[in-house]
């Protein structure tokens, strides 16, 4: 008996992938299944090259890490990362990294440096080459403008006897590991680990430097994350929009420039001008029909209330906002006891913070 037909003539169970040749089609549940399957393969043996990664950090390869490291620190100029195919695409990424890190970096493509960006190379870089075989054919005329000029050159490879490996002055040397494609083609866990090595670099580095948040600030400055490395100085509100006011003020007084402000709470200062409490919504809510518009500021407010000075992070900001069991909104920005701004959580959520 024939199959019969489907769509354009192919047979019922098979589909065209568009080329003439024809594909069974499988249950969408079997799909799942393989593809699941497939996934967590990949999973456990990048895992398990990331695990040898780490007994070689601790072992085998600790002394020649340190020894980078602390070629790195001493460099004047950049650390020049270059690497072809999938290892160009690491260390293109490394290099972003180590420059945002306090690490100035850049990646050179070694075909591209064949054709003029040797230029770009000074005696004062170091030059930092990924190749998994150690034998990368395009990395030759960099290994040798290294030599030539003595430009240091650290080796990140898995073959410590390989041409860049002999031509390296330190050589970072990745352990054997199985690749996730099963074809044993296709570069998987061994990109993994050079990516976790670069950024082992990175961190390391930062450390050693004692590279804070604000420094990542100075090279970070856009997006989500360079909303949350803003100081509070950047986004709060000063001078005429502070809702301040004396403590002997008299409420009926108080709730007209609270109103006006619209910050939903009033600070309240001394005759110093040093901030001793707030007054918010739950104050006046707490307080009503007690005398409120009778009272005075100092009777109302809540004394020693929760602030922030200038130079802090948007996002400790947001973060001491939210720690309490009842988060509140509005934060003021003291200096030496003095209010000087106030911060408001809309005013984070227009930056990016949140």
């Amino acid at each position: 008996m024939s199959a019969s037909l489907g769509h354009k003539g192919v047979p019922e169970g098979l589909s065209d992938r568009g080329d003439g040749e024809q594909v069974r089609d499988l249950p969408h549940q079997d799909i799942q299944t393989d593809a699941i399957g497939a996934a967590a393969r990949t999973l456990e043996l990048e895992v398990q090259g990331l695990r040898a990664l780490e007994a070689a950090l601790r072992t085998d390869l600790a002394d020649s890490f340190a020894e980078a490291v602390k070629a790195i620190r001493a460099c004047q100029g950049r650390v020049i990362v270059t690497g072809i195919g999938k290892s160009g695409h690491i260390g293109l990424k490394v290099a972003a990294t180590l420059s945002s890190t306090g690490t100035p970096a850049y990646f050179v493509h070694p075909t591209e440096a064949s054709h003029g960006d040797m230029g770009m190379i000074t005696g004062q870089d170091m030059i930092l080459a990924f190749s998994w075989s150690g034998e990368t054919i395009e990395l030759g005329n960099i290994v040798s403008y290294s030599s030539r000029f003595a430009v240091p050159l650290i080796a990140v490879t898995s073959n410590a006897e390989s041409t860049l490996a002999e031509a390296a002055e330190i050589v970072l040397a990745l352990p054997q590991a199985k690749e996730a494609c099963p074809l044993g083609l296709a570069p998987t866990t061994s990109t993994t680990m050079q990516l976790a090595l670069g950024d082992s670099l990175a961190i390391a580095l930062l450390e050693s430097k004692g590279f804070t948040a604000g420094d990542f600030k100075i090279f970070h400055p856009g997006g989500k994350l360079g909303a949350k490395l803003k100081f509070v100085s950047d986004l709060m509100h000063k001078e005429d929009r502070l809702p301040i006011t004396a403590a002997e003020t008299p409420m009926a007084e108080a709730l007209v420039v609270m109103t006006e402000k619209a910050f939903g709470c009033l600070g309240v200062v001394d005759q110093s001008n040093r901030l001793i409490g707030i007054i918010t919504d739950g104050d006046l809510r707490r307080h009503m029909g007690n005398g409120l518009l009778e009272s005075c500021a100092g009777d109302i407010m809540t004394a020693d209330p929760k602030t922030v000075a200038p130079d802090t992070m948007s996002s400790e900001a947001l973060a001491i906002m939210n720690m309490s069991d009842r988060p509140f909104t509005a934060l003021f920005v003291v200096e030496s006891g003095k209010p000087v701004g106030i911060i408001h959580i809309h005013d984070l959520l227009r930056a990016g913070v949140v």
